[in-house]
């Protein structure tokens, strides 16, 4: 595969492909460190370093933090896609919509972007909400008021939209999916600095085995990325035989008897679930800033045992995302859709009967990939908080939800670069090769 990123550069299309990816990110990285009008960003980053902004901050790539342009970035338009999505299984004139080819998924993404736009807004004016009433986080010559809250609204509304037309825009015209691309840069971004920080615990205390436990840190991450190799890459190919000649993906009618397979992946739902989890962990987070003057013991008890890294929140995490791994799996793969388009298609599994038992014998295999899938993401979820407890290393955000988003990333871009690299080879054999010495005989 990464052949595939240096023969890119060899193909001046290719190239200027890469260059404009490069360029809007950049552009991107630019607004991320412009900060809001009004907001004062060294206090604001000071005081998010846990809880509830401190975990969205971590997944926007530090932009909220400090509250910049782009804080929400493409985050409501991540949840707006996914609402859609499991809407689309379950909402007739959605799912019609769906089956109307490139039409109805252009209506469907442009309900996803009105609905990024009205879920931005309401986040943003949450956060406006609170850094308007604490007065420390404002900037010097603002007031705490409904204008300082409509203008850092409007602000962000305006970043949302234009993070998601960078996003589009590098997925039309550059290389790559463009919003996966935006959440990749935000998490890499953070890394140079983290890694600074944890070089300088080596010269911190010399009596300290540092050393020893940085090598270590790094041998986690290195087995911890194979694994995410292999994990993503896993899949059960379930075979399939046609029994009477269909159409083929090309308009060619395919033999009888062809035998193909079905390919179910062992990581169906993605970082989904441990994103989910996160999202329902925030509330003992509220609950223990709620109760912090009115019933200090709950706060207390909170503070206590559903912390990050605490044996009750690792085992809370890890039973919502086997909850919310199974719920997302089983809404977006249908074994009886499937099987009646397996039969309609003339289709069969060897072995197993057409109709309800093919949908079961898919949804045995879907259940238990599942089980393995969500094992993977409860390992990828709860290793970083034990390895950052046995070595005390918290200067480098060790996350294996940002370590399986940027290598997922990184295949899915090298498999396009792959494909767009063998469509032009096709296209230099058909316009050098015998095929256009016929056409031009012809002409």
């Amino acid at each position: 595969m990464l052949r595939a990123f240096r023969d890119a550069f060899r193909i001046p299309d290719l190239q200027r492909k890469i260059v404009f990816t490069l360029l809007l990110l950049a552009v991107y990285r630019l607004g991320s460190s412009i900060p809001t009008p009004g907001v004062n960003s060294a206090a604001l980053s000071s005081a998010t370093g846990g809880g509830l902004f401190g975990l969205i901050s971590m997944i926007s790539g530090g932009n909220l933090s400090q509250f910049s342009i782009f804080a929400l970035g493409v985050l409501p338009y991540i949840t707006a896609s996914i609402v859609i999505q499991l809407l689309t299984t379950t909402l007739p004139p959605l799912e019609k919509l769906s089956k109307e080819g490139e039409e109805g998924r252009k209506k469907i993404n442009q309900y996803t972007r009105y609905a990024a736009v009205a879920l931005g807004t309401f986040q943003a004016a949450f956060f406006a909400s609170f850094i308007n009433a604490n007065p420390s986080y404002l900037a010097v010559g603002w007031e705490p008021g409904l204008f300082t809250i409509l203008v850092m609204v409007l602000t962000q509304v305006a970043g949302i939209a234009f993070t998601m037309w960078i996003g589009e825009r590098i997925t039309e015209v550059g290389v790559g999916n463009g919003i996966s691309l935006i959440i990749t840069s935000g998490i890499i971004a953070r890394y140079p600095f983290e890694i600074q920080a944890t070089g300088k615990l080596v010269g911190a205390d010399p009596d300290a085995p540092w050393l020893l436990r940085i090598v270590a840190f790094v041998a986690v991450i290195l087995v911890t990325i194979a694994g995410i190799v292999y994990v993503y890459q896993a899949e059960r190919r379930v075979p399939v035989t046609y029994a009477r000649a269909r159409g083929g993906a090309a308009g060619q009618a395919r033999s009888a008897g062809q035998a193909t397979w079905l390919p179910i992946k062992v990581n169906q739902a993605g970082v989904i679930p441990v994103i989910f989890a996160s999202a329902m962990l925030i509330i003992p987070n509220l609950i223990q800033q709620g109760t912090v003057t009115r019933a200090p013991q709950v706060s207390s008890w909170i503070g206590t045992y559903l912390t990050f890294g605490q044996p009750l929140y690792i085992a809370l995490e890890a039973l919502l995302i086997f909850g919310f791994t199974y719920l997302y799996n089983s809404v977006q793969f249908d074994p009886k859709r499937i099987a009646e388009q397996l039969r309609e298609a003339g289709g069969f599994i060897p072995g197993v009967r057409p109709g309800t038992p093919t949908a079961e014998f898919l949804g045995t295999i879907s259940s238990r990939l599942s089980l393995w899938g969500a094992i993977f993401l409860v390992i990828l979820t709860v290793m970083p908080q034990l390895v950052q407890r046995w070595t005390g290393i918290t200067t480098f955000q060790f996350s294996g939800t940002g370590l399986l988003i940027i290598v997922g990333v990184a295949l899915e871009t090298l498999k396009q670069l792959e494909a767009q690299l063998t469509v032009r080879r096709y296209d230099g054999f058909i316009s050098k090769g015998r095929i256009r010495g016929r056409m031009n005989r012809d002409n």
